[in-house]
């Protein structure tokens, strides 16, 4: 008789999870498809739909030690499915904004089509919250491998290794911006949400705040969401954002990548001088200080190769992009030219010195 129960109550157990996987499967689907509908008329990337267990068994169960990031709304794990490596996406539970954030995700990560954006592979909606397979980033993110500089056993990030990485990013954001029929925000920009692979490749990822501005409008007025330091001033003001919003916050992850510093750390200390962030950063170069905020790597680094022409280049497009009022920035557009410019410049008279020396010899 126990045992007639028993199984009577698994095959329950296992049409309640039908069930239930089901209800998620509609649900999700609908959701998806509806936004897609509406963000991309129809123009996205295909996309494969994973199982649950799919997924589970890619990641060891989510083992922790799979981890490649993490962020206060998800979590980035390595993967292997058919014989190729995969990053899993995974929304924590606790956040209440989860499963808009993922959706937002999969809606805007379906649509792109580019070699600095991680590029979507599939998902499962079968589960409560979907959860997003991507193409495989092995590695972390910017943010910790800037604040890792200092640790022997990370490859240090050079001026060249920073300046290909600001150009690839900013060619992103400008494809964002102009290459689809409404601009799309991505209203969250920060290092946390550059990936990097081993040959410091960037990838752009986490689409849960962006956003297309309507057809027919300029900008957006909506709750301020994002992370601090990195929001545009008029943003955190008036709730009104556009893409020279992202143009401010990609000034701030310039700093961040000249300083080496969190740009919590920096707004601190601009804070605490009374002055916004493209005012503190003006103080040192009319002080003549300039060289103290920047970091040590790539002070030597631009000491050594006689670089300063680039470096002063470099300070004056990121102060471009810290304007207050948006009017004055310059558009992404504008600031990969400028980047790619400075980028070559460096390389080339880099490869100029390698082959001068060797001609010496």
């Amino acid at each position: 008789m126990r045992s007639i129960l028993r199984k009577s109550k698994n095959r329950e157990d296992r049409e309640t999870t039908n069930n239930s996987k089901t209800e998620n499967m509609l649900r999700n689907g609908a959701s998806v498809l509806k936004e897609l509908i509406a963000s991309s008329n129809g123009n996205y990337n295909p996309y494969r739909i994973f199982s649950a267990q799919e997924l589970k068994l890619a990641t060891n169960n989510y083992d922790q030690k799979n981890v490649i990031t993490e962020d206060w709304g998800c979590i980035l794990y390595k993967g292997f499915w058919q014989e190729r490596l995969i990053s899993v996406m995974r929304f924590r539970e606790s956040n209440r904004d989860e499963h808009g954030s993922c959706i937002n995700n999969i809606v805007y990560a379906a649509q792109m089509s580019h070699n600095h954006i991680l590029k979507l592979i599939g998902c499962c909606l079968e589960t409560q919250i979907p959860i997003l397979a991507f193409e495989s980033v092995e590695y972390g993110n910017l943010r910790d491998r800037i604040l890792s500089a200092s640790q022997p056993q990370i490859e240090p990030l050079l001026m060249k290794h920073r300046l290909k990485i600001a150009m690839d990013i900013a060619h992103a954001l400008a494809y964002l911006h102009f290459g689809f029929p409404r601009p799309i925000v991505y209203r969250d920009f920060k290092t946390a949400h550059i990936l990097l692979n081993e040959e410091n490749v960037a990838k752009l990822f986490d689409f849960s705040l962006s956003i297309s501005i309507p057809e027919g409008e300029t900008h957006i007025t909506d709750t301020v969401m994002g992370t601090w330091g990195y929001c545009a001033p008029e943003y955190q003001s008036t709730g009104v954002f556009n893409e020279k919003s992202d143009v401010y916050g990609f000034g701030a992850f310039l700093f961040e990548l000249l300083t080496g510093q969190i740009i919590s750390d920096l707004m601190k200390a601009a804070d605490n001088l009374g002055c916004p962030l493209e005012e503190y950063f003006k103080k040192f170069i009319e002080d003549n200080s300039f060289t103290e905020i920047v970091d040590r790597l790539i002070i030597q680094d631009i000491l050594c190769l006689r670089k300063e022409q680039q470096l002063h280049a470099y300070a004056q497009l990121m102060s471009e992009c810290l304007k207050e009022s948006p009017v004055d920035r310059p558009t992404m557009v504008d600031v990969a030219k400028k980047l790619r410019q400075i980028y070559c410049s460096f390389i080339y008279e880099l490869d100029f010195k390698k082959i001068q020396a060797l001609v010496e010899r």
